[in-house]
């Protein structure tokens, strides 16, 4: 048996004994690192620090600022907090768990319950549990791993009050399941770990409500500190509404989806949430119009949110209202492309408000305000000009209209449009489903499924290609649409409780297209493991006015 393995790191051989693990050769590269080193990936997978060298290969290591490196040790201290919960149960939650909700602003909300009761969290409480925390980072105690047999998984979830995490294993094709093991406390987690908690960096409880908030550091500040999360009450409410409407419905996680199609039921679920769509878009267009001073309603949200298909049905309801609605794209107003100021590397960037004729938009909702007939802007995306093909539009007494783009709700774009005029919807896709108690489903990777659907279908863009943007596309989001969605007076929720098995069968193929040597291969090989959680199911029942249909095609709206 081979003794010494040849590891190909920074342009560098190296020999390095069998069994050496990956942490013991991270601590000699350390120094070379801006931020801590959290993971590695050899020959093409990602390796827990823990696990040692059994072959030759080519080693790359995964620091804190990077992805994967990000969401080890956000899944590290869930873990530690879960471990330090169960370690300092008081009276009132000696049967309690904590069910893992949502993140808002890179912190994590968390209720207790104890079965399907809802058990109040309390100052005394989370500083019990914090003090636990801290005592195990301080004593660095190591994460294990190890596998078991899914029948075995699922008893050790039921014993332990956790009926998610078994319906999550009555659906798993594999015969085995890793389970993690911190100083006794066993869980499933649906990602990697740290090899141990002194690696751990900042992290805070903190009290709201009923629940609690698990704080923790950000990769735009130092490993250590602890972010300070921006509250945003509107989204918070609209984020905890849509787990309370799920958690009713009994269709909170992964498993209870499995449920419903199996039984048969998965239909009438459809056809309900559905039904709650609709009703949410018909109150909006209520609103308007009993208002009647309101002619612009500003329509802005993060990318495949469905705002084109939100826009046609608001449309819709308000024509019921007996109003008139003319729907306007600002990407009409883009400056010609030639104007456009290039990124450093050549680029540009059509998410920048600086690629918006913001006097242009705002001068021909001035003259529509006032009655005049205007010569309405379309802009040439293959010429990259903005031109005037005759379509003319002239606002009468009932007219609306309804402006649908990122930037909708950014003050500069409608600066100089009376306030009292102006209806604001922020729209996203802020998925209620979790894979189980303690793992979330990423709003993110919802939205990233649906565009890469949408633009493989209908921009001639695979999914390697719409990886690769993937980042870039967040990064303008953060800048250019979240910092506005307060400003919202009313946010609308497109995330589709049963969407995940409707697009499985449409991803998944492009997924396995995605080349094995590419850069973009690791996170198409993460989501195609997290699809795996989750049945398919046909999307014959999906109605043509339904958001979905923005992606999968087939949709009544010129979308």
């Amino acid at each position: 048996m081979k003794q010494e393995f040849d590891v190909k790191i920074k342009g560098n051989t190296i020999s390095v004994s069998q069994g050496t693990t990956f942490e013991t050769i991270a601590e000699r590269y350390r120094d070379e690192y801006d931020s801590p080193i959290m993971l590695a990936y050899f020959n093409g997978r990602y390796r827990e620090l823990f696990k040692r060298i059994s072959e030759d290969g080519v080693l790359e290591f995964v620091t804190f600022r990077e992805k994967s490196g990000f969401m080890t040790y956000r899944r590290s201290v869930i873990l530690l907090m879960l471990k330090s919960l169960h370690s300092v149960k008081s009276v009132e939650t000696k049967n309690a768990t904590a069910h893992v909700l949502f993140t808002m602003d890179n912190a994590y909300y968390c209720e207790l319950f104890s079965g399907d009761t809802k058990i109040p969290v309390s100052g005394e409480m989370l500083s019990e549990i914090e003090n636990h925390m801290r005592r195990l980072v301080k004593e660095d105690v190591p994460f294990m791993k190890h596998t078991v047999h899914v029948e075995k998984a699922k008893k050790i979830f039921t014993e332990r009050s956790l009926p998610d995490k078994k319906r999550l294993f009555e659906y798993r094709r594999s015969s085995n399941v890793n389970i993690y093991n911190l100083d006794g406390y066993e869980d499933y987690f649906y990602g990697y770990m740290l090899p141990h908690t002194g690696l751990i960096g900042g992290f805070e409880l903190k009290l709201h409500g009923d629940g609690f908030f698990l704080k923790m550091s950000t990769v735009d500040e130092p490993y250590g500190n602890v972010h300070e999360m921006k509250f945003r009450p509107k989204l918070f409410d609209q984020m905890l509404n849509g787990s309370k409407w799920a958690f009713t419905m009994d269709m909170a996680t992964i498993g209870a989806l499995n449920d419903r199609i199996v039984s048969g039921d998965m239909e009438d679920m459809i056809l309900a949430q559905d039904a709650v769509q609709e009703r949410e878009i018909a109150q909006i267009a209520r609103t308007i119009a009993e208002d009647g001073s309101k002619k612009f309603i500003l329509i802005a949200g993060p990318s495949s949110s469905g705002k084109t298909t939100f826009a046609h049905r608001l449309s819709v309801q308000l024509y019921a209202q007996g109003m008139h609605p003319h729907p306007i794209g600002l990407d009409d107003f883009f400056i010609n492309r030639e104007d456009m100021i290039p990124q450093p590397d050549g680029s540009l960037d059509f998410e920048d408000i600086s690629v918006l004729d913001i006097e242009e938009f705002n001068n021909v909702c001035e003259r529509l305000l006032a009655g005049e007939e205007v010569d309405m802007p379309t802009f040439n995306f293959l010429e990259g000009r903005r031109e005037y093909r005759g379509k003319k539009l002239k606002m009468e007494e009932d007219d609306i209209l309804v402006i649908e783009g990122i930037h909708g709700l950014n003050p500069r774009t409608t600066y100089r449009l009376p306030d009292e005029n102006k209806f604001r919807v922020y729209i996203s896709a802020l998925t209620q489903l979790k894979v189980d108690e303690h793992n979330c489903v990423s709003t993110r990777d919802g939205r990233l499924i649906r565009r890469m659907i949408r633009d493989d279908r209908t921009r001639g863009n695979n999914a390697q290609t719409t990886l690769k943007r993937w980042d870039s596309v967040g990064s303008g989001e953060e800048r250019h649409i979240f910092p506005y969605q307060e400003n919202a007076d009313v946010m609308f929720n497109s995330a589709l409780i049963y969407e995940l098995p409707i697009l499985k069968p449409y991803v998944e193929p492009l997924l396995f297209a995605v080349p094995k040597d590419s850069p973009e291969y690791p996170e198409a090989k993460r989501l195609l493991k997290f699809l795996d959680y989750c049945l398919p199911y046909p999307s014959e029942a999906i109605e043509k006015n339904s958001i979905l249909r923005e992606f999968i095609g087939g949709s009544c709206f010129n979308v």
